[in-house]
């Protein structure tokens, strides 16, 4: 099931990378800034990068999965058992990022507000779910409801929140670090940083950072880019359903047990930290996905653990 998983955060990837090339195109430092008219020519470039890279990446969906598999009547396919769910997070964390991120693009080009969420804030759950079309006609996968429904949440938590305040009081966030159990099934969990960091669940977090300063009145003096963030994890996950056997290096068998983990940490919000530089509060908007290390609680079956760094 790697490649089922792998797909959706190569293109997540691609996504960001294409829409940062976007901005570094500029020639002025004036590109940077949101446009406070429709601007025609801005809006043409994000529709043709958006639409060269949709485009481009079914192509690429299909040289690397589709064709080496037959075709088949639509049909379903449930996993949501799979990972202890963590997938399912990381679909809804795609989803919301992706529509974040149309939304800004649409801001950029003058669009105005209204549109600007709507349209925008769906182009993660459009992108991902052409993709479970594609899976339900494929004989070695299936349309997932359960990814279904977490694209939607994405997508909702993004417009919501749009609709409801005209900003992202709470944002979804991923970290990561390196996991002992890529070692026993490099094949399917990494055998390098840059495989494990789409492959291994286990040392993948997934955060609501909540902005506490916008949730109370304007004076106050709580620091605005200091959040509070929960987390979700999984530990000990060696495959999708269950864990096969494996072995250590003396050739002995060896188990381990799968567990949730909840965290409790502070983050620093990076979008909320303005500067004169337009560029860089673009780039803090780039970056704002990524979780800030931080002391953090673990709560999971075995008890309370506590982290001087929780990434």
């Amino acid at each position: 099931m790697f490649l089922f998983r792998f797909k959706y955060k190569l293109l997540f990837i691609l996504y960001f990378t294409v829409t940062d090339i976007t901005f570094v195109k500029a020639d002025t430092l004036s590109f940077f800034t949101s446009d406070s008219s429709f601007n025609k020519k801005r809006l043409a470039l994000v529709t043709i990068t958006q639409s060269a890279l949709y485009g481009g990446s079914l192509i690429g969906l299909n040289e690397l999965w589709y064709k080496n598999y037959p075709r088949s009547s639509f049909h379903f396919f449930n996993d949501n058992n799979e990972w202890l769910q963590m997938d399912k997070v990381g679909h809804t964390f795609s989803s919301y990022n992706v529509g974040l991120a149309g939304i800004e693009l649409l801001k950029w080009s003058g669009v105005s507000h209204k549109k600007a969420n709507l349209f925008g804030g769906s182009v993660g759950f459009m992108y991902l779910g052409v993709i479970e079309v594609l899976d339900g006609f494929s004989s070695e996968w299936g349309f997932s409801w359960g990814d279904f429904c977490a694209n939607t949440t994405g997508a909702l938590l993004v417009i919501g929140q749009e609709l409801a305040w005209k900003k992202q009081r709470i944002t979804l966030k991923y970290s990561m670090h390196t996991s002992i159990y890529a070692q026993y099934r490099p094949e399917v969990l990494g055998s390098n940083f840059s495989q494990q960091f789409l492959k291994d669940y286990n040392g993948q977090t997934y955060w609501l950072s909540i902005n506490v300063a916008s949730f109370i009145k304007k004076e106050n003096r709580f620091p605005k880019w200091l959040n509070v963030a929960l987390g979700y994890g999984a530990e000990g996950m060696t495959g999708g359903y269950n864990n096969p056997v494996t072995y250590d290096k003396s050739g002995n068998p060896i188990s381990f047990e799968r567990y949730r983990q909840f965290y409790l940490s502070l983050d620093v919000d990076v979008r909320n930290i303005k500067t004169k530089y337009p560029f860089v509060n673009t780039l803090f908007k780039t970056i704002g996905l990524i979780k800030f290390p931080a002391p953090a609680l673990e709560f999971n079956k075995h008890g309370v653990r506590g982290h001087w760094i929780g990434f």
